[in-house]
C-alpha cells in the first residue's frame, strides 16, 4: 500500500528547493493566465501552509506584473471572533506583502447557523461547528472571488492529503492546490529558503476549529507525527503502529479525494 500511496501523493524523497519554488510559481502563473482572470484569493491563517502559499502567490503576481500591472493577490483574514494567534497572522501578512488584505469575521455567520439548528432541536457538536467554520471561510473566499474575478488557492499538501486532515468542501475546496506533492518538512524547507520568520516555520500545526480543544495540535488529533507521515511519503520505513494509523486515515478519508459519485 505504501508504494501505491507514495505514487499517488507525488512526494519526492529529496527535493531541489529552488526548482520546487520555480515549478509552483510557474504553475500558479499559467493557471491564472489560462483562466483569463487577473486575481488570486487565499485565506491566511498564520500557519505554515498559508504563509508559504501566500508568499508563492505574491511572487507569481509580482512576476506577472512585470509585463502587465493588472494582476493582484488578495490575502483574506477570516477569524472567528478574536483569533488567539492574531500576531502570527499579521507577521505572515508582513512577510507575504500581499497587494491587498481583506478581513471578514466569520463568527456571526457560523453562530447564526448553529442557532438556527437549535431552534429545530438539532444539536451541532463542537466538532461539526469546526467544520462549519472551515466551510464558511471557503464560502467567503468564493464570494470575494466571484465579485472580483479570481482563482481561489488551496493549501492542501501531500501530508495533509494522505490523512484527509481537511474539511470536505471547506479548506479542501479550491481552484488550484499548488503545494500538492510536498510534504510538511519540505514546505518548511521552502519557507526557510524564502527567509520566512522562524516562529511561523516552527509553529506547532493546528486547525484550531474546535472550541472545546482550542489550538489542539494536528499530531494529537491524527495520532501520528508529521515526521512519521513525511518519512512514509518519502518511501522510508516507519513503525508498524504508525503505519497502520496512517493507512487507516488514508482509507477512511478516500471520499474526500474523489469527485461526487454518479451512477457511472
Amino acid at each position: 500500500m505504501q508504494k501505491q500511496i507514495v505514487e499517488e501523493m507525488k512526494v519526492k524523497p529529496i527535493i531541489d528547493i529552488q526548482e520546487e519554488i520555480r515549478v509552483r510559481i510557474d504553475f500558479i502563473k499559467n493557471e491564472l493566465i489560462n483562466s483569463n482572470l487577473k486575481t488570486l484569493v487565499l485565506g491566511i491563517s498564520g500557519g505554515q501552509d498559508s504563509t508559504l502559499l501566500g508568499k508563492l502567490a505574491q511572487m507569481a503576481i509580482d512576476e506577472l506584473n512585470q509585463e502587465d500591472d493588472d494582476y493582484s493577490f488578495i490575502a483574506m483574514r477570516l477569524p472567528y471572533g478574536i483569533q488567539f494567534d492574531e500576531e502570527d497572522c499579521q507577521l505572515a501578512i508582513e512577510f507575504i506583502k500581499p497587494n491587498k488584505v481583506i478581513t471578514s469575521n466569520i463568527k456571526s455567520a457560523v453562530d447564526s447557523i448553529v442557532e438556527d439548528f437549535k431552534n429545530s432541536d438539532v444539536e451541532i457538536t463542537d466538532f461539526n461547528k469546526g467544520n462549519i467554520k472551515a466551510r464558511i471561510r471557503m464560502v467567503n473566499q468564493y464570494a470575494l472571488a466571484g465579485s472580483v474575478g479570481a482563482l481561489v488557492l488551496g493549501t492542501d499538501h501531500s501530508s495533509e492529503n494522505i490523512t484527509g486532515f481537511f474539511t470536505k468542501h471547506g479548506d479542501g475546496a479550491c481552484d488550484i492546490a499548488p503545494l500538492f506533492g510536498l510534504n510538511k518538512r519540505q514546505g518548511k524547507q521552502l519557507l526557510r529558503y524564502l527567509n520566512a520568520p522562524s516562529i511561523l516555520i516552527d509553529k506547532i500545526p493546528t486547525a484550531d476549529l474546535e472550541e472545546e480543544k482550542p489550538a489542539n495540535p494536528d499530531e494529537i488529533s491524527l495520532g501520528i507525527s508529521y515526521d512519521e507521515i513525511d518519512d512514509y511519503l518519502e518511501g522510508k520505513e516507519i513503525n508498524v503502529e504508525s503505519k497502520n494509523i496512517l493507512e487507516n486515515h488514508y482509507i477512511k478519508s478516500r471520499h474526500k479525494r474523489i469527485l461526487p459519485k454518479t451512477i457511472y
